[in-house]
């Protein structure tokens, strides 16, 4: 199997290296995350974009045969350096940007040290898409602290998504890591892996006359400037470092997605959660109240002019409460506003929103309805 047409780059060992066209930085605008200068920044993480290759020696068809080929990369296991465009039998294995990505198979591992701020909170963003594994998912980790990303819904007509991963720098240093455990007859058939990019995260303080942290989900993971399709934030436990911080995403395999209003319609502000998963995953936020005072939450919910069209229902919990909110989407926008007052039962409560029902798109991809600007207030 060939790989599409390169042209050579002469390396510092006197071969050549495989280089696919370096415009995508150009596109997307954004500051490259630096190594060997320092401290890693907002954005691509170095060669984050897979478009510098491995030397053709390097490579056996595509198979990448040796640790340190792919630059700033260390790999493991069977990995592969794909084009766009590139077949596998009868599919088409296609790239969200730029021309190449990786593939993970059987095993398979690529890792990047990283110089990190102590004590600071990082996102990580990068897209995937499955192949030909029939269970695929990813783990995910930095230093000790580790995830599991499940992968097997799709949730674009182009078959990339873009997931979310967060953790709290413990050292100066960290090995990031993606790590395939899927062991298929056919060693390829593994997800593709591509566009990779870190953004350090600020805890958003308390909003004045608002209870509730990051309620205007203001602050989040990256999200690449020239794709459409928001970013996934997937299921969590209690003790994970979430990349939407102040809020946990409550499911078994489920996720929500984190959207812009570059390319969606957000109620208010420049980001907002679609909740594409309906009732089987739930945002979630535990915030501290006074048995007996009364308090009321309010929130907005709309369509995000993705084309989602139909009612559209968020349910809220708090307490003993139930707030359900109906939204009727033409898939062209807007939103609506609604609130419950409720009596707090303990010292801590969580607010629970949730879809009520699954949605789906003409064209087969699963969608929901946005929330935003969700507050809680206590009354007298």
């Amino acid at each position: 199997m060939q790989l599409i047409r390169r042209e050579p780059q002469t390396s510092m060992a006197g071969g050549t290296r495989s280089r696919c066209p370096v415009l995508l930085l150009l596109l997307l605008g954004v500051t490259t995350a630096r190594l060997a200068s320092g401290v890693v920044t907002d954005g691509l993480l170095p060669n984050g974009n897979f478009e510098l290759g491995p030397a053709k020696s390097d490579l056996n068809g595509t198979r990448v045969m040796n640790q340190n080929s792919v630059p700033n990369w260390e790999i493991f296991g069977f990995v592969e350096y794909i084009g766009s465009g590139q077949k596998q039998d009868d599919m088409i294995l296609a790239v969200p940007e730029g021309a190449c990505a990786v593939r993970l198979g059987n095993d398979a591992t690529i890792r990047q040290k990283l110089e990190v701020i102590r004590k600071t909170t990082y996102s990580i963003t990068f897209c995937a898409a499955r192949t030909c594994a029939q269970a695929e998912r990813l783990n995910v980790s930095v230093a000790a602290e580790s995830g599991v990303l499940p992968i097997q819904t799709v949730y674009t007509s182009s078959g990339w998504d873009s997931y979310a991963y967060a953790f709290r720098a413990r050292h100066s240093t960290a090995w990031f890591s993606i790590h395939n455990p899927g062991h298929e007859d056919n060693p390829a058939c593994g997800p593709l892996i591509d566009f990779i990019a870190i953004k350090a995260l600020n805890p958003p303080p308390l909003a004045q006359g608002n209870m509730l942290r990051n309620g205007d989900f203001e602050e989040g993971p990256f999200i690449f400037p020239d794709t459409a399709w928001g970013v996934l934030v997937p299921p969590m436990s209690e003790d994970d470092v979430s990349p939407l911080p102040g809020w946990m995403v409550m499911s078994d395999t489920k996720v929500v997605k984190y959207v812009d209003a570059a390319h969606h319609a957000v109620p208010r502000g420049a980001r907002a959660v679609e909740l594409v998963a309906g009732r089987e995953a739930a945002l979630v936020q535990d915030v501290r109240t006074v048995p007996g005072r009364r308090y009321r939450l309010s929130l907005s919910v709309g369509d995000a002019a993705n084309g989602c069209e139909g009612p559209m229902a968020v349910e809220a919990y708090a307490a003993r409460a139930t707030l359900r909110t109906t939204y009727e989407s033409l898939g062209k926008g807007g939103s609506r506003r609604a609130a419950v007052e409720f009596e707090a039962t303990a010292n801590l409560t969580r607010v629970v929103l949730q879809s009520y029902n699954h949605h789906m798109k003409p064209d087969g991809t699963l969608c929901g309805p946005v929330v935003d600007d969700v507050s809680l207030v206590g009354l007298r």
